[in-house]
C-alpha cells in the first residue's frame, strides 16, 4: 500500500507527464506536488515507486515516466474527475435524434473531434422479432423464404431442399410458424425449434431454421462498428516515430474483431471503463489506451462507445467526453 506522500507524488508525476510528454525529474516533481520535501526524500520515494513497477526511468533521462501499472493506479484511485458532470451545450447540439446509424456515425465523429484522437461506436443491437413468414415454391427443390419484420422490412432468401416439397407443404410450414412464433424474438424461436425438431418433418424443420437465419441476417447486415479519426494518431508524438505500433493499431482498426471483443466486455460493465495497453493482452498496443462506456435505448444497454488514444492522454477530459456522449446517444436513440 502506498502512503499519502507516495500517492501525491505519483499523481503529480502522471499529470505532469501527461501535460508535457517528458520524463519528470525530482526538482520538477517537488514543485508540481506542492510538498515541501528534500530532493533526497523525493528520490527515495521515486525509487520505491519504481521498485513497485509504477514508474520507470528511460535510459536517456534522469526523470521518470508512468508505467501501465502506474496509469492504472492513477485512473482507479487518484484521478479526481468522475463521470456524471453537467451537460455542456456544445455537446448537446451536435447529436440530434434521427436514424440510428446517423446518430452512431455522428457520435463517432463527435468523440474524435472533441478528443483529437479516435472515436469508436458499436452499432445498437436490435432484438430481432419474428412477425410473418411465407414460403414460395420456385421449382424442383427450390424455395423462396419471405420474412416480414414488425416494422415492415422484408427479407428474402432462396433455399435449396433435399426433397421436392409441394406448395401445400410450404403453406403448412408457414402457417405453423405464424401461428406459434409470431411476436417472439428470433433467439426464442431458434431455441424452440431445436426442442421441437423431432416433432417436425426434416425438410420443414430445415425451412423454419432457414427462416430464422433470414430474419437474423436482416438485423446484422449494417456496419457493426463506426470508427472515426484514425489519422489523428499519425500526429501523436508518442506514435510518430514507432511504425510498428502504428501498424498494429491500424491493423486493429481494419480487422475490428479484437476491438469488438473489447467493447463487448465494456458493454457488460457499468459506467466509464479505462483499458490501458501493456497491462494485459486486452489492448494489443502498449502505448494505447481506450476509454469506453455503454449506451442504452429505453433503459437497455445496446452498444458501446469510446475514445482510443495514447496512454499519455488527459484521462479526466476523456472520461467527461465519453460519459456525456454516451448519455446523449442514449437520449437520442430513446426518443420516438
Amino acid at each position: 500500500m502506498l502512503d499519502d506522500r507516495a500517492k501525491t507524488l505519483l499523481k503529480a508525476l502522471v499529470e505532469r507527464y501527461i501535460a508535457d510528454g517528458s520524463p519528470v525529474g525530482s526538482r520538477t516533481l517537488s514543485k508540481a506536488s506542492g510538498l515541501e520535501l528534500s530532493p533526497a526524500t523525493i528520490r527515495n520515494v521515486m525509487a520505491d515507486l519504481e521498485e513497485l513497477g509504477l514508474i520507470a526511468s528511460p535510459h536517456t533521462s534522469a526523470g521518470r515516466i508512468p508505467t501501465a501499472r502506474g496509469y492504472r493506479l492513477f485512473v482507479d484511485t487518484l484521478l479526481t474527475a468522475k463521470p456524471g458532470g453537467h451537460r455542456d451545450g456544445p455537446f448537446e447540439s451536435q447529436l440530434l435524434p434521427d436514424q440510428p446509424q446517423k446518430v452512431i456515425a455522428s457520435a463517432a465523429q463527435l468523440l474524435s473531434s472533441l478528443s483529437s484522437f479516435v472515436g469508436v461506436v458499436t452499432s445498437p443491437r436490435k432484438t430481432a422479432v419474428f412477425h410473418h413468414i411465407e414460403f414460395l415454391k420456385l421449382g424442383d427443390r427450390r424455395v423462396l423464404v419471405i420474412m416480414v419484420s414488425p416494422d415492415g422490412d422484408v427479407q428474402n432468401r432462396l433455399v435449396f431442399t433435399a426433397q421436392d416439397l409441394t406448395q401445400a407443404d410450404l403453406v403448412e410450414a408457414s402457417n405453423r410458424l405464424n401461428a406459434h412464433y409470431s411476436g417472439l424474438s428470433l433467439d426464442v424461436v431458434r431455441d424452440r425449434l431445436r426442442s421441437e425438431v423431432d416433432q417436425l418433418r426434416g425438410e420443414i424443420a430445415k425451412l423454419m431454421s432457414a427462416a430464422v437465419d433470414v430474419g437474423q441476417q436482416g438485423v446484422t447486415e449494417h456496419e457493426p462498428m463506426i470508427i472515426s479519426g484514425e489519422r489523428n494518431l499519425l500526429t501523436v508524438q508518442d506514435f510518430s516515430h514507432d511504425m510498428g505500433s502504428l501498424r498494429r493499431m491500424f491493423d486493429m482498426f481494419e480487422q475490428k474483431t479484437q476491438l469488438m471483443r473489447l467493447l463487448d466486455v465494456s458493454e457488460r460493465a457499468e459506467g466509464v471503463r479505462i483499458y490501458i495497453g501493456g497491462e494485459s493482452q486486452v489492448v494489443p498496443v502498449e502505448e494505447l489506451s481506450i476509454v469506453s462506456a455503454p449506451y442504452e435505448v429505453d433503459g437497455e444497454v445496446v452498444g458501446t462507445l469510446g475514445v482510443i488514444g495514447p496512454t499519455r492522454m488527459a484521462y479526466d477530459r476523456m472520461i467527461e467526453i465519453v460519459d456525456i456522449t454516451s448519455r446523449m446517444v442514449s437520449n437520442a436513440l430513446s426518443q420516438k
